[in-house]
Parts: structure tokens; sequence; C-alpha cells
């Protein structure tokens, strides 16, 4: 049976891009929050959190950090930095799709230019510019999840970027101006601590992730839903398989999250050690070689995989869902 062509979504327009947004925005904030608590504990690994570390070796610590956490600052301490968390991910989610759309319909207006290395270069290229757009964000959200000496409390959000913004500013008692350093000249760049190694694990990481869910979801449908990748019945015979589209968009999904999780974690663990990194080192911004030298000095290669099971836990949910929300939110939303 052919498809009639008018039932395509009309992707040449902004109301298509807009409305791909608006459903990404979405989506990442109801993954974000399904998989909070996990992402709470695993940033208190990857970033050498002292009071933690004795649970990062061991099996299901996760759940023996996350009782420790309730214990110390009650139930919401495992959501602690969340609000932090929704503030930026819902710039983020709608940035990184809409983009993804936008280039996607730019470098691939047919199938027939549907290429693995376009995809890759798609989904690469929406990453890096929702984590510029939006880092400052995921910055202070670190530092929040970090923080394990107290219970949140009303204004802590403003506290914390009170204190990165003026963190290794040395107040001098003689009455000389302090010392002429970069990060007191561009106060905006303590926010971006990490964003270097950020910018390198993001390519993979998105690159991967929207070509694998893309090849993936194409074949699935194909095989199971006798569909193309947008829905459309490829001939009159019944789907092979009786699984909902979502069913198919979430194990797609998993996948995705899994094989970009794995190419890009260790440059998740160093970009999160420069991120705490003004903790240790105020006055100035740590570099990457230096960073990544010391994470294999002090644990060596696997250093760089602290916390990579938890990652699985958190990234393979929190992707499948993200991806199958999205791809719900624009059937609802007619794109």
């Amino acid at each position: 049976m052919k498809r009639d062509k008018t039932s395509a979504p009309q992707k040449k327009n902004w109301d298509y891009v807009i409305r791909s947004g608006l459903a990404g925005g979405i989506a990442g904030c109801a993954a974000k929050t399904a998989i909070a608590p996990l992402d709470r504990v695993k940033i208190l690994f990857q970033a050498s959190n002292p009071e933690y570390q004795k649970y990062s070796g061991r099996w299901l610590g996760f759940l023996q950090a996350g009782r420790h956490i309730v214990q110390q600052q009650g139930i919401m301490g495992l959501f602690q930095g969340h609000s932090a968390t929704l503030l930026r991910i819902f710039p983020y989610a709608t940035a990184k799709y809409m983009a993804y759309d936008f280039l996607h319909m730019t470098l691939m207006p047919t199938p027939k230019d549907e290429t693995s290395v376009r995809l890759f270069l798609a989904g690469s290229m929406s990453g890096v510019l929702s984590v510029f757009l939006t880092y400052p964000l995921d910055l202070v959200r670190v530092r929040l999840a970090f923080d394990t000496k107290s219970k949140p409390q009303p204004g802590s959000l403003y506290h914390i970027v009170r204190k990165i913004y003026h963190e290794g500013i040395k107040v001098s008692t003689d009455g000389t101006p302090p010392r002429d350093l970069l990060l007191n000249r561009f106060p905006l760049l303590k926010f971006y601590r990490g964003f270097v190694a950020t910018l390198m694990g993001m390519v993979p990481y998105a690159g991967t992730s929207f070509l694998v869910f893309g090849r993936t979801k194409s074949f699935m449908y194909r095989l199971l839903l006798n569909q193309d990748a947008h829905g459309h019945p490829l001939s009159s015979e019944p789907p092979p398989v009786p699984v909902s589209r979502t069913t198919v968009d979430l194990a797609s999904g998993a996948l995705a999250g899994a094989i970009s999780q794995t190419a890009s974690y260790p440059f998740e663990v160093v970009r999160r050690r420069l991120q705490v990194g003004g903790i240790l080192h105020p006055e100035r911004l740590m570099r990457f070689s230096e960073t990544a030298a010391w994470i294999y000095k002090t644990n060596g290669l696997s250093g760089f995989y602290i916390g990579l099971g938890i990652g699985y836990l958190k990234v393979v949910p929190m992707t499948a869902i993200s991806f199958a929300v999205w791809s719900g939110m624009k059937r609802y939303l007619g794109v």
C-alpha cells in the first residue's frame, strides 16, 4: 500500500521545529525526574566526595549511599539540586531536540539523504548547542548535589550561585585591589568550569544517542510493526508482533542510552571533577589534562569508570523515557 505523501508531517517549517522542541522539553523533565535520586548518588561518586567513596566500590553501593543521604538529609535529600536540574533540563532538552529536528531537515531533506554520518553529526551538533546555552545551570546543579553537609534549605539555589560567583576572590587587608586574575576579571567563567570536557564528551554522547535511536527505531518499526520510522504502514499486511510504538521507542532509547553512555563516560567523570574544582581550587580554572592525570594517578584507568554501573541504571531508563516521551508528545502535538 502506497503512503499518501500529504499525510507526512510538514517538517519544513518553524512550527514543526518549535513543537518538537516543546515535546523535547517535556520529555527531558519527565526523564530527569524519574532518575533524580540515582543522579544525586552518581554525582557524589564521580566527584569523589570523601563521605561517599566507601560505597562506590560495593555491590549495590548506590542503595547504601541513598540510605545514607536519607538518614542525613531526609527523603528530599535524594532530590537536592533537582530544582536547578529542572531549570536547566527544560531549555536544554528543548534546544537539543529543536536543533536536532532543524538540522535533520536541513542535512537530510529526503530519506535518501539519511546516512549514519549525518545522523551522528546532527545529534552531536544539537547536543553541543544545547550544552553551551545551559551549562551554568548544570554547574549549579552539580554543586547543590555535591553538598552533603546540610538539609536542602529555601534559598539554597541563590546562595550557591552567589558562592560560585565570588569564589577565589581574595579581599586584601591593606586596601590594595585584589590581584587581576582571569577569574576576577571575568567571573562568569566560573560558571563554565569543565565546559571543554563537557563538549568533548557531548560529541560522542549525543551523536551516538541520536544515531542508535534513529537506526534502531527504523529497524524495529519495520520488523515488528510493518511501519516506517514515522509510523506509516509499509503494506496492508498486519503487524507481525502486537506491540505499541511506545514500547518500541522505549527499547530503542534504552539501547541508545547504553551505547552512548559507554562511549562518553570517561569525559563525564573528568567533567564532574572539573565542576567541583572551585571547591578545591577556587582561585583558578583546572585544566582537562591536569584533572585526567589526577584521576589516573589516584585510581588508575578504573577511575574513569567510577559509578558507571549507576550510570547505566540512570542513563538507560532516562534515555528510554526521554526518547519515548519526545516521540509520543510529537504524535500528540501533530508533528
